[in-house]
């Protein structure tokens, strides 16, 4: 059976976009394969699982609704906060117009941001506040 071995972000600043998911996901660049190997791999630290998350430079417009996008789990830490966080590494939220008027039973609340490069991602996790989304 097959596996995720790792995704690839369409980017257009391959170092920015590595620095801004090494920074949001606490992954390390993963060391060259062979001489003058400059594709840039982010992966979990060592000890740690998850999936790898390659750059690949790509001249296509970002998509205002993607195929796919990428959602992250804020973990313990408080959604406002996590999402400020990622801001400062410059994220920019997403003026999301489907954020559901209701929540689903056992759904969290979510954020839609932008990282470095326009590429949409969901952030989900627990509020202190009292807002469900946006």
């Amino acid at each position: 059976m097959s596996m995720i071995e790792q995704v690839s972000l369409g980017v257009t600043d391959d170092r920015r976009a590595g620095r801004f998911w090494a920074g949001a996901l606490g992954y390390v660049r993963r060391p060259p394969r062979y001489p003058q190997d400059e594709w840039i791999v982010l992966e979990p630290p060592p000890g740690s699982t998850g999936v790898a998350l390659a750059m690949d430079v790509s001249k296509s417009p970002v998509a205002e609704f993607p195929r796919i996008h990428l959602d992250l789990d804020a973990g313990d830490r408080d959604l406002d906060d996590e999402v400020d966080r990622l801001r400062e590494l410059g994220a920019e939220r997403v003026d999301w117009q489907h954020y559901p008027t209701e929540p689903e039973p056992g759904q969290l609340p979510y954020v839609v941001l932008a990282d470095t490069e326009g590429n949409r991602f969901c952030v989900s996790g627990h509020r202190r506040a009292g807002t469900f989304f946006g």
